[in-house]
């Protein structure tokens, strides 16, 4: 079977090495890619948000099953354009994406299905936005409402911070369209953790736990980014709780969609808190996050075409996804002034010095290959993911090479993992 993955980061990446080990795939193309997806299949420049030109692509290349990495051609429809063509593909439908795609209709859905979250309003005229803030207080979360690349939301500690988010989001256009319409709600004290499930439609298999760092600076400060780092599991959510978390967060969602006649195909993300009164969904995502793609994959002991392949076709009966019981974790190595303006077209050396550290694999994101060499091409450029005996281990391995890998104007986070440590002990 040939796969087309579409995207371009590192998310992408560990996709195609997953996939390429799967005896179902014969060929593999990404599109458009970047430095590493190129050593795993054949990088096609087709942009993520060009969905004739992808349509036009599976068809041409024949493939058996489109791979949505991002979440923009999901909200845009590539699945249904391609369900139109005949051709899998392993994401939702472009309705069930606005579950991603506007937070306003997420958290309706939410409502709708009792799933717990924080009280929230919309807004879509900037007065009564403002009008709400300033009479209410701080501190509250504000969300743009469409999609925003993992930036638009902004937790304001102050009254003047959430008014000047406001100000921000819906009158200076900070986040483009994304921000015509706010979501406002109550702020949420805790600890996250991520949570995701392969879905059919109606039934699902849960991943193991793991958490993101969003802030790009340590002990979580400074503003939020794309995602500096992640680990799985994570001590929060144990695996004895993983049933009772997905009846709580995963199964009222596809009872949902499925009654609005929209079933959801794919991986399912549930963000949650750890509040006083329990879990609470922050968010959901529609694809896998970037970066705990990475240390979920380093630990999927399963085939991944096949698990795709049979959520796309709606029966993951006998179909199984087994883990291993090691800790994986990944240190996102980015450019300095990332998640504002950043350089590029730094040289980077190390990376098999790197792979070479026991359990380490580096996957690439804002990477390119130009003249024999890998240079930089975003601001989130390396996920060095390490698998350990346990969370020390695979902190101790991801750091260590980390140490071998070089380029100007690095920058990454040295405390990734330390809250799972904390709370184990460790």
């Amino acid at each position: 079977m040939r796969i087309l993955i579409v995207g371009s980061g590192g998310r992408e990446h560990a996709l195609a090495w997953k996939l390429r080990q799967s005896p179902l795939v014969t060929e593999l193309f990404i599109a458009p890619g970047n430095g590493g997806t190129a050593q795993e299949g054949v990088n096609v420049p087709v942009s993520d948000s060009d969905l004739p030109g992808l349509v036009a692509l599976a068809k041409e290349k024949q493939v058996g099953l489109v791979v949505a990495g991002p979440e923009a051609p999901l909200v845009l429809g590539l699945q249904n354009a391609l369900e139109k063509e005949g051709i899998p593909c392993f994401g939702p439908s472009a309705f069930a994406a606005n579950l991603e795609g506007s937070k306003a209709f997420s958290k309706t859905v939410m409502r709708e299905s009792g799933v717990p979250t924080a009280p929230f309003m919309v807004f879509d005229e900037f007065e009564r936005a403002r009008a709400f803030v300033a009479e209410r207080g701080a501190p509250l979360v504000i969300k743009a409402d469409g999609l925003a690349a993992g930036k638009g939301v902004v937790v304001a500690k102050t009254t003047e911070e959430a008014l000047s988010t406001l100000e921000d989001m819906m009158v200076h256009k900070a986040f483009g369209s994304a921000g015509d319409r706010v979501v406002v709600e109550e702020a949420l004290v805790g600890e996250e953790a991520s949570f995701l499930a392969f879905c059919d439609g109606e039934r699902y298999a849960v991943l193991p736990s793991a958490q993101d760092h969003k802030a790009v600076g340590e002990g979580d400060a400074g503003p939020n980014t794309g995602g500096m780092g992640a680990y799985s599991p994570a001590p929060i959510l144990p695996g004895a709780r993983y049933e009772e978390t997905a009846e709580l967060v995963i199964a009222p969602i596809l009872r949902n969609l499925a009654n609005k006649g929209q079933p959801f195909r794919g991986v399912l993300y549930a963000g949650l808190m750890y509040t006083e009164k329990g879990p609470m969904v922050l968010e959901y995502n529609v694809r896998f996050g970037d970066p705990e793609c990475q240390p979920l994959l380093l630990r999927l002991d399963s085939d991944l075409a096949e698990i795709m392949l049979a959520c796309a076709k709606g029966d993951l009966r006998g179909v199984e996804v087994r883990c291993r019981p090691e800790t994986a974790l990944c240190v996102v190595m980015a450019a300095e002034g990332y998640p504002g303006a950043y350089p590029k077209g730094m040289e980077i050396t190390g990376i098999a010095e790197a792979d070479a550290v026991p359990g380490v694999k580096v996957f690439q994101a804002g990477t390119r290959l130009e003249g024999g060499k890998i240079v930089t091409s975003g601001g989130r450029i390396l996920g060095v993911t390490a698998l350990g005996a346990d969370l020390a281990g695979a902190q101790a391995a991801a750091y260590e090479a980390v140490g071998r890998i070089r380029f100007e104007k690095s920058y990454f986070r040295r405390d990734i993992g330390a809250k799972g440590l904390k709370r184990i002990g460790g």
